[in-house]
């Protein structure tokens, strides 16, 4: 869906290169995550890809076109989020996702379906003046749906959202994964990425540091231990155990026989920690 070849962008006027030799690919029905600080370049890659900035060096290809030559075509295969959306704020919800359908020129969700799937269904005759953000956040997310695109872009999709309207927009992403469409993210949230991401790259100073699954950054950056917590007598005791040849592990297997038991986890690393480790940055 996505290819990039040593991708280069400089904004006019400035000598730094905002984004300095990127290059990857995402495939088609992959959730792919952007993490790394503000100023990273997440947001100057992002606009290159929807076809908003074109004044870059290298190879930027998204369903099969280098974004440098597409066509008006292109931008109805496309879903767009921004993290500040704007709205007619005279319109009510409703009559903004009526008004920016009649842009697009095929087949397209029922608007009062996208409202009712994230909560919005009986806020659909309000002025959208009155939302909260939370609410603009919930309708943004509609919008970039509702021409049924097939390459999505979310910049911090879940910002200002409740773990209630949280839950319900990672749900939609997954439903649409299900169903082929390629969602990329930007985003500063660790955990909604672990939890959503086929695969994140980790954007820094404008070069990516790293590209992989959470999964396998979590085993690779990991100590290789459990940490058993039990209780002996009225105190309680931890101890720590290699998990190479863990089940011949007599000490262990002791107490698990012997003790009460209070809590048993691996040492996985966070990504927010991993992040740290590689990049040396932390994300605020």
């Amino acid at each position: 869906m996505i290819e990039v070849k040593d991708l280069r962008f400089a904004y006019p006027g400035r000598e730094a290169e905002t984004l300095n030799g990127l290059s990857f690919a995402i495939g088609k029905g992959e959730i792919f995550g952007f993490l790394g600080p503000s100023g990273a370049g997440k947001s100057t890659t992002q606009k290159i890809l929807i076809g908003a900035l074109t004044g870059y060096r290298g190879e930027a290809w998204a369903l099969g076109k280098e974004l440098r030559t597409v066509k008006r075509s292109f931008f109805e295969q496309i879903g767009v989020a921004f993290e500040f959306p704007n709205f007619y704020g005279k319109f009510t919800a409703l009559e903004n996702l009526k008004f920016f359908a009649s842009l697009y020129k095929g087949e397209q969700e029922d608007p009062m379906s996208l409202l009712e799937r994230v909560g919005l269904a009986a806020d659909a005759h309000v002025r959208v003046s009155e939302f909260s953000k939370g609410m603009k956040m919930r309708l943004n997310f509609c919008r970039a749906f509702l021409h049924r695109p097939e390459l999505i872009f979310l910049d911090e999709p879940t910002s200002g959202l409740d773990p209630v309207n949280s839950k319900i927009v990672k749900q939609f992403m997954l439903e649409q994964k299900a169903a082929g469409k390629t969602i990329v993210l930007n985003t500063h949230n660790m955990s909604g990425a672990e939890e959503m991401c086929d695969r994140v790259a980790f954007l820094v100073d404008g070069q990516i540091k790293l590209i992989d699954s959470p999964q396998a950054l979590k085993i690779q950056h990991s100590q290789k231990v459990v940490r058993l917590e039990y209780r002996e007598g009225v105190a309680i005791c931890a101890r720590e155990f290699e998990l190479a040849r863990l089940g011949q592990n007599r000490e262990f297997l002791r107490l698990l026989e012997q003790r009460e038991v209070l809590t048993m986890h691996s040492q996985e690393a966070s990504l927010e920690e991993i992040f740290l480790d590689v990049t040396g940055r932390r994300l605020a």
